[in-house]
């Protein structure tokens, strides 16, 4: 059941116990003015979706999380439209602010998973309700009536709007038809590939992301940070600064020293004519080749093998790498007396809230933080470095400000996956596995003494507490039974270190998965068998060994290939789901090797979108492409060394295969999460191939490090 009280148009909140009394943490007009339809019912789900028809016949839903370029915006309004049998272009899916209570969490691959009950339960009472309202004006039976393209039928000809249906939905507590959603059988939107419904407004400009905000008075911002990772300011000589034309202030934080000014030119012009002393931060003295040392010595020592097995040995070693969004961080602050408000692109609203509230020193009623879409983010607006800034910025310039991190900020100074290395063991005896270790050491962020120094509890290199927000690790793949391998162990270790780290798409997965796909590899070779023969003979799940029969056939697994050339497969399992990946590379020369060919093929249970799938699992590809191959960030005496797209070598068009192809296999099951899930597929795709194309055995990622 789904209820909704007397509201001028039908309003509904979904999907299970409410209240009679305003919807808590409902967002009010732009205007600050309480909308005609005033929201008068909520559901006690997390995810407080509320479904509004308005007069002028659009479907509104505000959604509790963030677009970031995954195309979530597109599969709810294809939820929506589904169940209402409204027009796709009908639905509008604006993005909630935070509130204050309920599931803002945009990550872990679960947008859809967690919100494909609730939105299909909201249209379908919705629908009911509509339904029963037209049948009361027209004097017939409900179950005559018949609903399509954002319209209701009666058998005699007559139709209505549901907008004019509204007013008088709004007053039924009783719908006279079923509220259930369809079975899947009936599907006509779901399912089916669909452009996203935002595309036009994105490659005309229309969409709007934090940078093209025009908030009234705010005023563009740039900070000049440290030279070293938690690097401090000793002294600042702003005077010249100050005098430059078009520069409104000059305010000191923990991060550094901000600047605003009329314009971003001005600001970046003020910002390089400080004159700063900077005191080093606490790894001014470490670089890449001690971190790797201190990780190694982390790693657990592995047990002792069965007796009468032999042994497949490797340890892996993996770089830090950015986030590296396309969308550099940006943020608006208003703080004023007694109250702020917050305009950035966040998948964690709600912490970010109470966190800056923190940092500020106002109730977390007192500040509104509006959630903006994003272009790219990767884990990376888990954090909310720039948000945090902005406020303690135009708290001290008394101003709002636009606060910009520059390209070079978020690489240098920004978060990043973590570095860490791999010790892997695998036992075999009469031709199978019969043992599989595999022990693990990252790196973790230190603070204190040691570390970034702090404020108000939080990182002043940006964020939020790890356990509140950062997706718990997903046990080692081994653990989970994807490969029948026998007796399974490890453990993990880890460096503390006072470097800024984040959550990168697939987590720890991305390492991990890759590190093992590389090892059943060696694993098949040794003992002459074939990677995909081998793999289908030990993989458990029959979805998984479906993924990769359909890779093999449609990549034409075996077929001859020139020398220096080869194909590489892997797989992975997570999320509900589970995907493979094959690889062609051309290796001819080593040193700039070039993956000319990707098919993949998954199962995530229903795919609403299969066209956003598509485009996800492509993304996946290039980022194993890029991690593999080329993209790492080093650290020298406590300094990221890059700076850029110009030195982070993520993959460019060049680097891009010419042919990419996806494969989506049928399923009548729930979804799963598909967003992550291609990276350590990918990833050991890439590895794999490499390594047959070039006799190599590839044990330090990015290749080019």
């Amino acid at each position: 059941m789904v209820y909704s009280l007397a509201a001028t148009t039908l309003t509904v909140a979904a999907p299970l116990g409410c209240e009679g009394s305003t919807a808590e943490g409902a967002e009010e007009a732009a205007d600050g003015a309480r909308p005609s339809s005033e929201v008068v019912a909520t559901g006690t789900d997390e995810e407080m979706l509320v479904l509004e028809v308005t007069a002028a016949n659009r479907i509104v839903v505000r959604l509790p999380r963030v677009e970031v370029g995954q195309g979530v915006t597109t599969a709810v309004a294809m939820m929506i439209a589904e169940e209402l049998d409204a027009r796709l272009a009908d639905v509008d899916i604006p993005l909630a602010d935070a509130r204050g209570k309920g599931n803002q969490f945009t990550g872990g691959s679960n947008s859809v998973s967690s919100l494909y009950g609730p939105a299909r339960h909201l249209a379908a009472t919705a629908r009911a309700k509509l339904v029963t309202a037209a049948a009361r004006r027209w004097h017939v039976p409900a179950r005559t009536l018949r609903t399509r393209g954002t319209r209701v039928f009666a058998p005699d000809g007559r139709t209505a709007t549901f907008g004019s249906l509204s007013r008088s939905a709004a007053r039924i507590t009783r719908p006279a038809v079923p509220t259930t959603p369809k079975p899947a059988s009936q599907h006509r939107v779901i399912g089916r590939p669909t452009t996203r419904i935002d595309a036009r407004d994105i490659v005309t400009g229309k969409a709007k992301y934090t940078g093209d905000l025009a908030v009234a008075g705010a005023k563009p911002t740039v900070v000049v940070r440290p030279p070293t990772l938690g690097g401090k300011v000793v002294s600042v000589d702003s005077a010249a600064a100050r005098a430059m034309p078009g520069v409104h202030a000059v305010v000191r934080i923990d991060g550094g020293v901000a600047v605003v000014a009329e314009t971003f030119h001005h600001a970046f012009q003020a910002r390089d004519a400080l004159k700063i002393k900077w005191a080093p931060g606490p790894l001014a003295n470490l670089s890449d080749a001690q971190i790797r040392s201190r990780l190694r010595a982390a790693v657990p020592k592995l047990g002792t093998p069965p007796s009468g097995s032999a042994q497949t040995e490797a340890e892996f070693e993996f770089a830090f790498v950015s986030h590296a969004p396309m969308e550099v961080l940006t943020a608006v602050a208003d703080v004023r007396d007694g109250r702020a408000e917050i305009w950035f692109s966040s998948q964690t609203p709600q912490s970010a809230r109470d966190d800056i509230a923190a940092t500020i020193g106002l109730p977390a009623s007192k500040i509104r933080v509006h959630v903006l879409r994003g272009g790219g983010s990767f884990g990376r607006r888990l954090n909310y470095d720039a948000a945090i800034e902005a406020a303690l910025i135009s708290k001290k310039a008394r101003r709002p400000v636009k606060l910009m991190w520059s390209r070079a900020d978020d690489v240098r100074h920004g978060r990043m996956r973590p570095a860490s290395h791999h010790r892997i063991r695998a036992s075999h005896a009469q031709g199978r596995v019969v043992a599989f270790a595999h022990a693990t050491a990252s790196v973790n962020e230190s603070a204190g003494k040691q570390g970034l120094s702090t404020q108000g509890g939080l990182s002043t290199q940006g964020g939020v507490r790890p356990a509140a927000v950062t997706p718990a690790a997903a046990p080692l793949p081994s653990d989970s039974g994807l490969y029948n391998f026998g007796r399974l162990s490890g453990d993990s270790g880890s460096v503390g270190l006072a470097i800024p780290l984040g959550a990168w798409r697939s987590v720890d997965s991305g390492t991990v998965r890759t590190a093992e796909e590389i090892v059943v590899d060696e694993v098949a070779r040794s003992l002459g068998k074939d990677p995909v023969a081998f793999r289908r003979t030990t993989l458990r799940g029959k979805a998984v060994k479906a993924v990769l029969d359909k890779v093999a056939t449609a990549g034409k697994w075996g077929r001859t290939m020139p020398p220096g050339h080869a194909q590489g497969v892997a797989v992975h399992e997570e999320y509900g789901s589970c995907v493979a990946c094959l690889v062609e590379i051309d290796a001819v020369d080593p040193k700039n090797p070039r993956v000319t060919k990707v098919v993949m093929a998954a199962d995530v249970g229903t795919a609403v979108n299969p066209r956003g799938l598509e485009a996800q699992l492509m993304g996946t590809a290039v980022d194993g492409i890029s991690t593999v191959l080329r993209a790492g960030l080093h650290i020298d005496k406590g300094a990221v060394r890059e700076s850029s797209y110009a030195d982070f070598h993520y993959a460019r068009q060049r680097h891009a295969p010419p042919h990419f192809e996806a494969h989506i296999m049928p399923s009548k099951g729930d979804p799963g999460g598909a967003g992550e899930l291609g990276v350590p597929a990918a990833s050991g795709a890439v590895a794999n191939a490499y390594a047959r194309a070039t006799g190599t055995k590839p044990r330090r990622f990015p290749l080019n490090f």
